[in-house]
């Protein structure tokens, strides 16, 4: 019997390649499901442990109690009351065990326990792939397609290991047939005892990267760098470079002679149109550089909000901008991390003319100067009276006929209508109820942004969800939470 299990330990430790470990734990298992299944059938709450000396085979079985208090003590089966016992030896937690006559390793219990021994295998089995295969997460597959499923694809990968490429994972118009070869980027490995494993993907920007690092031996020896990867998969797609050698030419080396390199790629990726753009740390030029063919005539950028005023001078360049159903900007804005707004000259010059106008009137009207002054200072840039206000004297300096006295004027004007607003704004603030303020956990500054959305009262706050509070600065989900359930208190005790 004891030779019986070393055999069955040593036989598919090496025909699955596993650890014999996991085999002496499965098959202990396998022995306690037998254990209870012939000796405590009335008894299923029993606890056995089987314990295999791993050098002899021989092994031994044990019935265990955990002790518990006295008013824990449900199950007699499995536990011992600790009064039961002498406290001085025992204690709550402790394991009291007894050793029973085991049964035997035959063919009855091989076969009641097959199951367990099977289940524990495939565990340790995904256990190995996945410890195999997780340091490669992103790294390009090649095998053969094994089997068609209604969902997508079992790829033989070698060694034993199988991939899964499911039907949205692979290009829009390409059809897969069993015994065909193919790449795919292996993006998560599934450690979970069910589904499928090694997961593949042909439509993840890695792929791109990785066919591009196959094909052009400089960006293998990171010569050139990939900055970034922007995918319509199977459509089109842009990759930004970066040159770490100035002699070399980053796009003519991914395009190769004749365009071998790329066309490579792009017959690996059924046709994909790629675009290559040189990456800039100047954020201008690599918008600019994103659109192309398109050329740009003018560029205004707000990087506080990632946001970009692109201009045209033609339709015809507009057009090419954009692309085809938008595909060119669509990738570009991906590419660069930047909203990108497309206009023509004629429209951002009719922009530009309104909001100078408005400047315009705002200065008018509210610092109580000619228009000729309120243009002339829209025309050196100020935007707002803040601006004027508070910037420093030399920065009117510009401004013709204007002199320091002047200036003075102007600046104290401009700060008392900054003052005055703001004090009409702190008049129109409405204020929360004391006992708002006061609800604990409450701070002053949520307490007032509560009442200018109209939360002024403790029932007010009681009244509201979550989410009603999501926009205040400072103030998380939980402690929202929190608050809303003090502030309903009230509802309970009445």
């Amino acid at each position: 019997m004891s030779r019986e299990i070393l055999t069955v330990v040593e036989t598919v430790s090496n025909e699955k390649g596993l650890n014999p470990e996991d085999i002496f734990e499965a098959i202990e298992d396998a022995l306690v499901v037998s254990t209870k299944k012939k000796v405590y059938t009335e008894q299923p709450e029993v606890e056995v442990r089987v314990a295999i000396n791993r050098e002899t085979g021989d092994y031994d079985t044990y019935r265990y109690w955990t002790v518990v208090a006295d008013e824990d003590h449900e199950m007699p089966a499995c536990q011992l009351a600790i009064t039961d016992l002498d406290q001085e030896e025992w204690s709550i937690g402790d394991i009291k065990e007894e050793q029973i006559d085991s049964i035997e390793f035959g063919r009855i219990a091989a076969t009641q326990a097959k199951q367990v021994i099977i289940q524990k295998i495939r565990e340790a089995e995904r256990a190995l792939v996945a410890d195999a295969f997780e340091p490669r997460v992103g790294e390009m597959m090649y095998g053969e397609v094994k089997k068609q499923t209604r969902d997508g694809y079992i790829i033989d990968l070698g060694d034993n290991a199988e991939g899964y490429l499911s039907r949205d994972q692979i290009l829009p118009r390409e059809q897969l047939r069993v015994k065909s070869r193919i790449n795919a980027i292996l993006y998560h490995v599934n450690r979970e005892n069910r589904g499928a494993q090694l997961l593949l993907s042909r439509t993840h920007s890695e792929m791109l990267s990785a066919l591009m690092q196959k094909e052009v031996p400089e960006i293998a020896e990171e010569i050139i760098e990939i900055r970034n990867v922007a995918r319509l998969p199977g459509t089109r797609a842009k990759i930004a470079v970066k040159t770490n050698d100035h002699r070399i030419d980053p796009v003519g080396a991914c395009i190769g002679m004749r365009g071998t390199r790329i066309q490579a790629v792009q017959q690996e990726l059924d046709g994909e149109r790629i675009d290559v753009v040189v990456w800039s740390d100047d954020p201008a030029q690599y918008i600019i550089s994103s659109l192309e063919p398109a050329d740009v005539s003018s560029i205004i950028l707000d990087e506080d909000t990632k946001t970009a005023d692109i201009v045209f001078a033609t339709n015809d360049q507009l057009a090419r901008a954009i692309g085809s159903q938008g595909q060119n900007v669509r990738l570009a804005s991906e590419l660069t991390g930047y909203k990108l707004n497309m206009m023509l000259e004629e429209e951002y010059q009719q922009r530009q003319e309104n909001e100078s106008k408005a400047f315009i009137d705002l200065f008018y009207e509210r610092l109580e100067v000619d228009k000729d002054l309120a243009q002339a200072l829209v025309d050196i840039g100020f935007t707002s009276i803040e601006e004027v206000a508070y910037v420093p004297v030399e920065t009117f300096y510009d401004i013709e006929g204007l002199d320091d006295e002047a200036i003075d004027m102007i600046q104290e004007r401009a700060k008392e209508v900054v003052i005055a607003d703001e004090l009409v704004k702190q008049q129109n603030m409405k204020e929360p109820s004391q006992e708002l303020q006061d609800l604990e956990g409450m701070t002053v500054s949520w307490a007032y942004k509560m009442a200018q959305k109209d939360i002024i009262t403790v029932d007010d706050l009681a009244e509201q969800a979550v989410f009603d509070l999501e926009d205040i600065e400072g103030l998380d989900a939980e402690t929202a939470g929190q608050l809303i359930m003090k502030a309903r208190e009230s509802w309970f005790n009445e």
